[in-house]
């Protein structure tokens, strides 16, 4: 690709995962590679510039105002990553900058306060405070001491101060022959991988000496000054398109909210179809981004558990009925000594407290009233073993699919004792309940295993309930506000079974359950072919812009 067909598709490679990034860097490489701007015959070699530099340097130090730069190693060819235009020069930074580094001063956090004032107080990655004075009164650069933006380059290491100000001791401060001179350096410092002169992971630091040897690639004074502009002209239009950008996803999220909210709040089924209708017609604008899919999810499986999704049938028997028949079964299982009976909880909810209005046939039902048993794994950690039985804990099923891949192993004789308490079988419904909490997962795996305390068991009658609605429920964004609100702690986050219990479900007849669960499959199945294709689109707009960054890189 040449550099006219990159600028006039520049709008178009931004398209990329991260692509005004991209861009961003792509302008700096080439500005430092001397790729960016034409060079021009006429132009004063960047060997002039540098023995002007030096004699700048001594006059400067026999006046006593600087101190006299210590000899630096020459470069080598191996520090030389890429070859320069035969006008510009190789140099150490220390030759063509004045470290002014020695009239910082750091001012605590707690004088600060008492020392507010109008002046810019630098730190690393920039202002970081007011104060009542200032140490410099000219443009200069600063370059980042220390921090971890060193590595991550989440900001620009390298900035412009200007006006009155006070630098700490965590940003370098650089002066030069000219103002241009450092908007060129501040363009370079940012351009390359600073990894090579940062000491410290926990605690990366970029101290002088490693600074001042860093090899700088020096144009001639004229195309620093046409580099600089041309640069300045690209990042502005990078601004433009990435405030577009921004615009634009914004503007497709409020259309889409809006959107799903009309089906959401759609009274009647005329309503409803007319609001489903009109997303299906703007499919490909609404869902065009990646972060409108999982929107869409959580909207599908609250609008089944509405009732909202497939038509209700007035033959079905009602949920009521349903009711009458799990309550018998939980009746017989205790009689039979096969569950434990437990303290009925309170009615499901009050008149006043329904969140939404349920179709006819439908019930408000807890969690507990519909489940034969809920309870959690072992509360003690057991002995591991290289191979055995799988013992799950939530990292297992927490992607809400079982995840083998890293699960451990407990011996078969232990795992005899576990199921003593807790037995986990086929098409019972598993429930994250400390760290990540709240995602359910039917067991569609037919294999022994055991559970730890952070996984909850839900066992219900497979012949009166679907377990793919339970799981379906659960995972609908009106349970998952339920375990949001009582999931207890901070870091080790817990949901205990008495909230787990406690949850509010709505219940439709069985027949409808399963007609809810063959359209949410076919739905969720829709949104991951759509996930995919647009997953491709990037992939493809990616790989377009890498070959377009390497081509321009290397010619």
């Amino acid at each position: 690709m040449k550099l006219e067909t990159f600028f006039k598709h520049f709008d178009l490679l931004a398209e990329a995962p991260n692509g005004v990034q991209k861009l961003r860097e792509l302008i700096l490489d080439l500005a430092v590679r001397g790729k960016l701007v034409p060079q021009d015959a006429n132009d004063e070699p960047a060997a002039v510039l540098l023995e002007r530099i030096k004699k700048e340097k001594e006059r400067l130090v026999k006046e006593k105002r600087i101190k006299k730069t210590e000899i630096q190693l020459p470069i080598s060819i191996n520090e030389i990553p890429y070859k320069l235009p035969h006008t510009w020069e190789w140099i150490r930074l220390c030759y063509i900058t004045i470290c002014r580094d020695g009239e910082r001063i750091p001012i605590s956090r707690d004088e600060r306060i008492n020392r507010q004032g109008i002046y810019d107080y630098y730190g690393a990655s920039g202002v970081i405070d007011k104060i009542d004075n200032y140490l410099f009164d000219k443009p200069l650069l600063l370059i980042g001491e220390d921090g971890a933006n060193l590595i991550n380059r989440s900001t620009p290491i390298a900035f412009i101060a200007t006006g009155k100000y006070w630098v700490n001791n965590h940003a370098h401060v650089l002066d030069s022959i000219s103002l241009d001179f450092l908007k060129y350096l501040e363009i370079f410092i940012n351009a390359i991988d600073l990894t090579p002169y940062v000491t410290g992971t926990a605690q990366p630091k970029m101290n002088q000496a490693k600074m001042n040897s860093i090899p700088v690639a020096l144009p001639p004074l004229a195309e620093q000054k046409r580099i600089v502009t041309k640069v300045d002209e690209l990042m502005k239009l990078c601004d433009e398109l990435e405030a577009r950008q921004k615009k634009k996803q914004e503007t497709r999220i409020l259309i889409n909210n809006a959107a799903l909210n009309k089906l959401l709040t759609a009274d009647t089924p005329e309503t409803f179809t007319k609001n489903w209708q009109c997303i299906g017609d703007n499919f490909d604008l609404l869902y065009s981004a990646p972060e409108n899919i999982g929107k869409l999810r959580q909207a599908i499986l609250q609008l089944a558990v509405m009732g909202k999704l497939v038509p209700q049938n007035a033959n079905d028997e009602p949920a009521a009925v349903l009711l009458e028949r799990i309550k018998k079964e939980k009746e017989r299982l205790v009689k039979e000594g096969k569950v434990r009976k437990e303290k009925s909880l309170e009615p499901p909810i009050k008149d006043n407290e329904i969140p939404y209005d349920l179709p006819k046939g439908w019930e408000w039902v807890k969690l507990d009233w519909i489940c034969n048993q809920i309870t959690d794994g072992t509360h003690h950690t057991p002995t591991y073993i290289s191979n055995g039985v799988p013992f799950l804990s939530v990292k297992d099923i927490s992607s809400g699919r079982f995840d083998l891949t890293n699960t451990k192993f407990i011996s078969h004789g232990e795992h005899q004792q576990l199921i003593k308490r807790c037995y986990p079988e086929f098409n019972d419904v598993l429930l994250t309940k400390v760290g990540t909490t709240g995602i359910a997962k039917v067991i569609d795996i037919d294999i022994e295993f055991s559970i730890f305390v952070s996984v909850a068991l839900l066992k219900i009658s497979k012949y009166l309930l679907s377990p793919y609605y339970i799981e379906l429920v659960i995972n609908s964004p009106l349970v998952k506000e339920q375990s949001k609100n009582n999931t207890q702690g901070v870091g080790n986050k817990n949901l205990v079974l008495r909230c787990i219990k406690s949850f509010d479900l709505p219940l439709p007849p069985i027949q409808e359950q399963k007609r809810i669960v063959t359209k949410v499959d076919k739905l969720m199945k829709l949104c991951d072919e759509l996930e995919t294709k647009l997953t491709q689109t990037q992939t493809e707009r990616e790989k377009i812009i890498n070959a377009a960054v390497k081509q321009l890189l290397t010619v």
